[in-house]
């Protein structure tokens, strides 16, 4: 296809520049069939580099541009928009001599002469490539999100105040999630139920908001625009509209387990509420902990309820939901504390994680806020603090927690504060306070609270009498360090919790090595899966502190709104497109396609579902038959790049 072809080759400072010889890059392209001009120019994002291209493409009358830069990923949308006011977005392609080139060669000859080579395998390619209209796809103006921690709840009511529905799924009995456990938050110090609680509420009372808890995300399809949901509604044997939540019912049932709200340090019964500002206000029975209801061989609570809200004959619902986009927030779990063996958890009642010494400040905890020694009840005179316990071991999860250096500090302070006599030493790698007024608040526990900061890792803990036995090494005096505690807090590592493996299975979004749900970009696109229409917040993402998880929430609510607000979305037409009429009907494009894009027609042919295809390719390269081909990546356009590269 005959086309006046303009290149545009990008000095991006010395990035390019500095390695490759980019003045004989753009002669060599001036010589190349095709190619109707060619230049330079310093910084070709920029507004003066983007006029450029304008009034080139009207003087040189261009009808296509190759501009050689960095990433596509970066600024193929950037370079697109410059040329749509001319022809087809895509009639612009770019050449990646950024990182493809000069990142990756020291020898400037040789980076030059690969520069080259990708720019002629580009103009090959938009030589080929075809004029296509976007693909327009309905919009169900719904959002679902999935978890109920602070996350969930700040992306809900930012969505729900914008006008929109949203389904809210939590699987505990009440919303609230991990912040609901926190007693004070730094550095501010505020309690966090007082900060929480309003939200949780108006979480419950929002016209736009369906509050689906003790409930689970089973099935997911569709896509971007149009998901298809499928929800348990575990039943709680507990009529919430009836529930008066006087207590009675929790009074008599005579059983009694370990409560997982309080990290196990206290009990509760079969029937429970989960703490005193639980939303919705209702109890539960745990039909695990039960005395059987099928067979019902107890039936306490319910004589004993007034209102009678109790019903045993309460059954799971499927709730079925249409969506146009999905927020996952499900939050984070602890590390497992058994694979600590150094440090001796579990063969101690006085070596705690940071979280149980978090409801023991709690007023509403497990000792009411008072700070004891679990194996006899006495006060702590002496309590070590350990950080990265688990965290930046490359035994356990090589990454930083984000948060345990302050809250760390937070649980020195508030325990001086309550054992004035008492001793607070932390023992650390390095202190990482980076938020607004986080390095204020270290100082001040430093200086004016007189915490004993070590820095060192602890090598052995061990029992010696009434008092726990603390060995270590001070780095910075070279000396060792043995410190006989009262109470030892491990401030574990923060991984990704069970249900985010799960829900990215059902979603098909990639996870990282700390079961984390893995962004599309890291800078660029940090709250985004690369399925369109899937979003991102909190701690289910990676770690971070309550005002990075509410900002977060608050870009994926926008994010989503940008979607949902809309009638018609414009879907990338670059798709998978199937010879119907030579497919064989084997199946092989239908199994490995991991968007679900590629179905099987009534008559057995494959067939590419448009507003699914994310155009990986995935298909065409498994196609035994080669009858797939991706829209502007067609065989012999492929096959022409490679020639002129090799």
């Amino acid at each position: 296809m005959a086309r006046r072809i303009g290149v545009f080759v990008c000095h991006c400072g010395i990035n390019i520049a500095g390695v490759i010889d980019v003045e004989r890059v753009a002669e060599e392209m001036r010589r190349y069939p095709g190619v109707a001009f060619a230049t330079t120019y310093q910084y070709m994002c920029s507004d003066p580099g983007q006029n450029l291209i304008r009034e080139k493409i009207e003087e040189e009358n261009l009808d296509a541009v190759v501009v050689a830069a960095c990433s596509p990923s970066m600024h193929e949308e950037t370079f697109r928009n410059v040329c749509k006011d001319y022809f087809s977005i895509y009639r612009c392609e770019m050449a990646n001599i950024r990182e493809q080139s000069s990142w990756v060669h020291e020898n400037g000859e040789e980076a030059t002469e690969k520069a080259i080579k990708l720019l002629k395998a580009a103009v090959e390619k938009v030589r080929g490539n075809e004029d296509f209209t976007p693909v327009m796809v309905p919009v169900e103006r719904k959002c679902l999100v999935i978890g109920g921690g602070i996350a969930g709840i700040q992306a809900s009511l930012d969505i729900a105040d914008a006008g929109y529905k949203v389904i809210l799924v939590e699987k505990e009995p009440s919303i609230g999630g991990r912040m609901a456990q926190l007693s004070e938050t730094f550095p501010t110090l505020d309690c966090s139920q007082c900060i929480l609680t309003p939200k949780m509420v108006m979480v419950a009372r929002h016209p736009n908001i369906k509050l689906l808890t003790y409930s689970e995300v089973l099935e997911i399809s569709g896509y971007v625009g149009n998901f298809n949901v499928k929800i348990l509604k575990k039943p709680r044997y507990v009529d919430e509209d009836k529930c008066t939540v006087c207590g009675d019912c929790e009074h008599v049932c005579p059983v009694i387990v370990p409560n997982e709200f309080e990290m196990g340090r206290s009990p509760r019964k079969a029937i429970f509420i989960p703490f005193p500002q639980a939303v919705p206000s209702t109890y539960t029975l745990d039909r695990e902990a039960c005395l059987g209801l099928a067979p019902l061989t107890c039936a306490e609570c319910r004589d004993a309820c007034e209102a009678d809200a109790i019903n045993y004959d309460m059954q799971a619902k499927i709730i079925e939901e249409k969506v146009g986009a999905i927020i996952v927030a499900t939050g984070y779990d602890l590390y497992d504390k058994n694979k600590l063996v150094e440090y001796g958890y579990g063969e101690d009642d006085d070596i705690i994680t940071s979280l149980e010494f978090e409801r023991m400040l709690s007023a509403s905890g497990p000792t009411g806020g008072k700070i004891i020694k679990p194996s006899t009840g006495e006060e702590p005179k002496k309590v070590v603090f350990i950080q990265c316990a688990g965290s930046r071991d490359v035994n356990h999860v090589p990454y930083c927690s984000s948060i345990c250096c302050m809250y760390t500090a937070k649980h020195a302070l508030l325990y001086k504060h309550s054992v004035h006599d008492g001793e607070a030493y932390i023992f650390y790698i390095d202190i990482r306070a980076t938020g607004k007024g986080y390095e204020e608040f270290i100082a001040r526990v430093m200086e004016e609270e007189r915490i004993n900061y070590i820095r060192g890792k602890v090598a052995k803990i061990f029992r010696e009498g009434n008092k726990i036995v603390v060995y270590g090494v001070d780095t910075l005096t070279g000396k060792k360090v043995e410190i006989k505690a009262d109470l030892v807090v491990l401030a574990m590592a923060i991984v990704g919790k069970r249900e985010t493996k799960d829900i990215a299975k059902l979603l098909k979004v990639a996870i990282d090595e700390g079961m984390f749900l893995k962004e599309a970009h890291p800078k660029l696109r940090p709250v985004e899966a690369l399925s369109r229409g899937i979003y991102f917040a909190g701690c289910a993402q990676s770690p971070k502190d309550i005002p990075a998880v509410v900002a977060q929430a608050s870009a994926s609510a926008s994010k989503v709104l940008s979607i949902i607000s809309k009638d018609e979305l414009e879907k990338d037409p670059l798709v998978a497109v199937v010879d119907e009429e030579h497919c064989s009907g084997c199946g092989i494009c239908i199994s490995v396609c991991p968007y679900d894009a590629i179905q099987r027609q009534p008559n057995g042919k494959a067939k590419c579902i448009e507003a699914l295809c994310e155009g990986c390719g995935t298909c065409s390269a498994s196609c035994p038959s080669g009858n797939i081909e991706m829209r502007n990546y067609k065989d012999e356009q492929i096959e022409k790049m490679i020639e002129v590269i090799i």
